[in-house]
């Protein structure tokens, strides 16, 4: 059975009553993510709360606002910030993006998100770990045209999606007047094929960062850049 908890540096994520578990690809987006600044924030599908306490830990004047439709996991997400030294700067609400969208009026610098990407694979009959890992409860189309309603002038979006999305991303953030400004390729192994893909859209147009990290050189050995962006989290790096 796998532990109840994840133990980083600065602070404990417990995620045993999330659909999805503290896991690499959280790791990664919270690691990647540019927070210079950022003073507003929203963390979409935060489940355990993992990717808000990264980047509250990242920058200590950013004011973060985290939610997700799952009830559990914003139970699990409050009493993980509760605990740790963020608390003060870290909200959480049960809401879907729609309709957040709908009921707010509040922009932000920055829009991060590890969502739910498996399209075609066979769902769980657990309810809760269906809705945190497919498609159906926040579509790519959906997450890119409902953040860009909440970017503020300078705001940018930040996620974490399959290799083979990377093509449709790029015609929604044009469709949506978004402009990519950062991408990296996420290989797990140097001799395979990239599995992942971290995308930054941003409002303005730049020169695009294009890069590769590598996870693993060998089998439970972290490449050197893959830890140089993990250091600051986990524990034995």
């Amino acid at each position: 059975m796998s532990n109840s908890f994840f133990r980083f540096k600065q602070f404990t994520v417990f995620h045993d009553q999330c659909a999805m578990k503290v896991g690499t690809d959280g790791v990664l987006l919270g690691a990647w993510t540019d927070i210079n600044n950022t003073e507003s924030l929203l963390d979409v599908g935060t489940g355990s709360g993992l990717i808000a306490l990264m980047l509250a830990q990242k920058n200590n004047l950013s004011k973060i606002h985290a939610i997700d439709i799952d009830k559990d996991a914003i139970k699990q997400a409050k009493e993980n910030i509760f605990n740790s030294p963020y608390s003060s700067r870290i909200t959480c609400e049960q809401i879907s993006l729609e309709e957040y969208v709908k009921e707010s009026e509040s922009k932000f610098d920055l829009i991060v998100s590890n969502p739910p990407f498996f399209d075609n694979s066979l769902k769980s009959p657990n309810r809760q770990r269906t809705l945190a890992r497919h498609t159906d409860s926040l579509p790519v189309n959906d997450l890119i045209c409902q953040s860009s309603l909440l970017l503020s002038d300078n705001g940018r979006l930040s996620i974490i999606y399959p290799y083979e999305y990377k093509k449709d991303i790029t015609l929604l953030a044009k469709k949506n007047n978004l402009h990519i400004s950062r991408i990296t390729n996420v290989y797990p192994t140097p001799k395979s094929e990239p599995k992942r893909i971290l995308i930054e859209l941003s409002r303005k147009q730049s020169d695009v960062k294009e890069e590769n990290i590598i996870i693993e050189k060998e089998r439970h050995i972290y490449s050197d850049e893959f830890s140089a962006l993990a250091k600051d989290f986990y524990l034995k790096l």
